[in-house]
């Protein structure tokens, strides 16, 4: 998919289960340089690709058509990914979860996380969710403004459990049929 705003250079495709072992890799290094100052240094040590993989794994593999994950391409490099899936935790209601948000730190700026939280908003309102949510760590300032300005709603807190590091989170939620601005 090449749309209108994005980076040049950058096209959007399906991830397909032979992406797993790329998509963990990318995953680790987004997450730690965007928690590194906020989780703990167990939980930095811990999650890394062989904690990823298996959860990518499982979700690229799923046949369920509500669990997708689209990646952002730069020549053979992925530099940005939205994944979705029908949510795990009961505050999300009937609204699908937006499980993964992440661009690279060489793309950040560029329009292309809007444009990946667009795509996955305007699929999600085609699929059976009663709009759409993610959580986001309290302590994430910067990932809560970049969610309000596309039209984001903090609409609740709770604690995630998370396999190693219970963080404090707010829910985000985006009402059914409409798309970021």
């Amino acid at each position: 998919m090449k749309a209108a705003g994005m980076p040049k250079g950058i096209e959007i495709r399906d991830a397909v289960p032979a992406d797993a072992h790329d998509i963990a890799s990318f995953h680790v290094k987004v997450w730690r340089e965007t928690y590194g100052d906020i989780a703990p240094a167990e939980a930095i040590a811990v999650l890394d690709e062989s904690r990823r993989l298996p959860g990518w794994i499982e979700s690229l593999g799923s046949p369920d058509p509500r669990k997708k994950t689209l990646l952002a391409m730069d020549g053979g490099t992925i530099v940005g990914l939205v994944s979705y899936a029908p949510p795990n935790a009961r505050i999300f209601g009937r609204r699908g979860e937006i499980k993964h948000l992440y661009v690279d730190a060489s793309q950040r700026g560029r329009g292309l996380g809007a444009h990946l939280l667009r795509l996955a908003l305007q699929q999600m309102s085609e699929l059976d969710f009663e709009g759409a949510g993610l959580s986001v760590v309290e302590q994430n300032a910067a990932a809560r403004q970049f969610y309000k300005s596309l039209g984001g709603t903090e609409s609740g807190t709770f604690e995630d459990p998370g396999p190693i590091w219970k963080s404090s989170n707010i829910l985000v939620v985006w009402p059914g049929g409409e798309s970021a601005s």
